[in-house]
């Protein structure tokens, strides 16, 4: 019975299973990111929540066959990666993964934008949405820093290279506005990045999430009433 509902929540609300394996991802990648087999089960991961996303798209007004045949090449690329070590196939990778993220995110803000109230779906929704902008910018980031090693400092080790989660963090204090945190962009074309993933951040809340709100008061209200 406990499989049966998990199933029946799982299709009623894919949004929020999306949005825990991409907050898991976030949370058990630095345990492993330092570890000869780091980028291994990091591109495994990667397959999964490619497919756990597309999957959510075939829900949304987005094309699905879109986003697989974006996802395909993505996976091939990574598959290199793990097999083969080839590490100048990883601008290629994380620009496509970026340009996938963004279509996913754009699919899911089309969904929630198609009528004037807010499920429960649309609302876990929401949270899945600013994550996967977050992480098509962070692919945005380690794109730029392959291509212009030294683009981005931090206060300790400030000459290497920053790891994934380090742009994760940064990526997430530029969508949120907070602002925190000591990863830096250098140079002119990081810092133009930096303000447009800002700027995106802030349409976002006050254009999707505020109107999503907006309809869940009203929601509450109605059913007062």
């Amino acid at each position: 019975m406990n499989a049966f509902n998990l199933m029946r929540s799982t299709h009623r609300h894919p949004s929020a299973i999306l949005l825990l394996v991409q907050l898991l991802g976030m949370l058990l990648y630095p345990f492993i990111e330092s570890t000869p087999s780091g980028l291994v089960v990091f591109n495994a991961f990667g397959i999964i929540v490619l497919g756990f996303t597309t999957r959510m798209v075939r829900r949304t007004p987005g094309h699905a066959w879109i986003s697989a045949g974006i996802a395909l090449p993505i996976i091939v690329l990574l598959v290199l990666q793990m097999i083969f070590g080839r590490e100048t196939l990883l601008p290629w990778s994380s620009a496509l993964e970026a340009l996938f993220y963004f279509y996913a995110a754009a699919s899911l803000i089309a969904y929630m934008m198609e009528d004037h109230r807010a499920t429960t779906d649309e609302l876990f929704a929401a949270g899945a949405t600013f994550t996967l902008i977050a992480w098509g910018f962070t692919h945005l980031f380690v794109l730029v820093q392959a291509m212009h090693p030294g683009t981005y400092a931090a206060a300790v080790n400030a000459a290497d290279a920053r790891t994934w989660t380090e742009l994760n963090y940064l990526s997430f204090a530029l969508l949120s506005s907070t602002g925190i945190g000591d990863v830096i962009p250098l140079t002119a074309h990081a810092r133009a990045l930096a303000s447009v993933e800002m700027f995106v951040g802030l349409m976002y809340l006050a254009a999707v999430v505020s109107r999503l709100i907006g309809f869940t008061l009203q929601q509450t209200k109605d059913g007062r009433d």
